[in-house]
């Protein structure tokens, strides 16, 4: 397995962002982390997805060698933000978008309002607008209990993009419809904290799931059947074959 590559700063709207890029040629895949994930989250899958095309990953503010956020990350934000590094990086549209969890977020939202600079889009395990309201009505005493914990130990974050999710899921809902496009949802065959979550909300996050493949006509979910949240890391090769199956039909079409 190769190392990351070089990773490189850039200075978008003030704020200071820390990326990479492996590969060349196209597609450009652009991966989106999950709220609190590194560039390292993607090692597993870099080299085999740069033999398909140009990969990008990047640092949000807060991570690595990014700074601390200086406005509040609301997803209207972090699009522009990403867009404009991409830019810099000499990335042009179109992009196969790759999101994971709270990155899934950010990646619904960036293919709602720039259709025309997407090509195709992997979710994975990804937050379904849906899920948020739901998550926060079933959360039980001992997650509010450590989420409080960590509140008081680090700190809470006012700038950060968890705080700002419900504004994110507004735009998501006020946004344009999701495009036709190749769309593959992975999702984690077992579930995160299930010992932990109520039934009725498992149940509710695996219907959302099914409707998130179901956003574009050219919808597809695959199970990684060994894997919890993080599919890319226990099984790279489902996240790397969602991805071919995407750039696939992009390419017939």
């Amino acid at each position: 397995m190769n190392p990351i590559p070089p990773k490189q700063k850039a200075s978008i709207h003030g704020q200071a962002l820390e990326y990479i890029i492996a590969g060349q040629g196209s597609p450009t895949v652009v991966l989106v982390n999950g709220s609190g994930g590194p560039i390292e989250g993607w090692l597993r899958v870099l080299e085999p997805l740069s033999a398909l095309g140009t990969v990008f990953a990047y640092n949000r503010p807060g991570l690595g060698g990014s700074g601390k956020p200086v406005v509040p990350q609301t997803g209207e934000v972090i699009v522009e933000s990403l867009r404009a590094l991409l830019l810099h990086a000499n990335l042009p549209p179109p992009y196969l978008l790759v999101g994971h969890s709270l990155g899934g977020l950010a990646v619904n939202l960036f293919a709602r309002t720039f259709p025309a600079e997407v090509s195709g889009v992997v979710l994975l395990d990804a937050t379904a607008p849906e899920d948020v309201s739901v998550m926060a009505e079933h959360q039980n005493g001992f997650q509010r209990f450590a989420q409080r914990t960590l509140d008081t130990i680090f700190g809470k974050d006012e700038f950060g993009e968890t705080e700002h999710v419900s504004r994110t899921v507004d735009l998501i809902q006020r946004a344009g419809p999701f495009p036709d496009v190749p769309l593959v949802v992975v999702t984690g065959g077992k579930p995160a904290m299930a010992w932990a979550t109520p039934a009725q909300a498992l149940a509710a996050r695996a219907e959302h799931q099914r409707a998130l493949a179901a956003l574009s006509p050219q919808g597809k979910q695959l199970i990684a059947s060994r894997s919890g949240h993080f599919p890319q890391l226990t099984e790279p090769e489902v996240v790397v074959e969602a991805v071919r199956l995407v750039n696939a039909r992009q390419t017939l079409s």
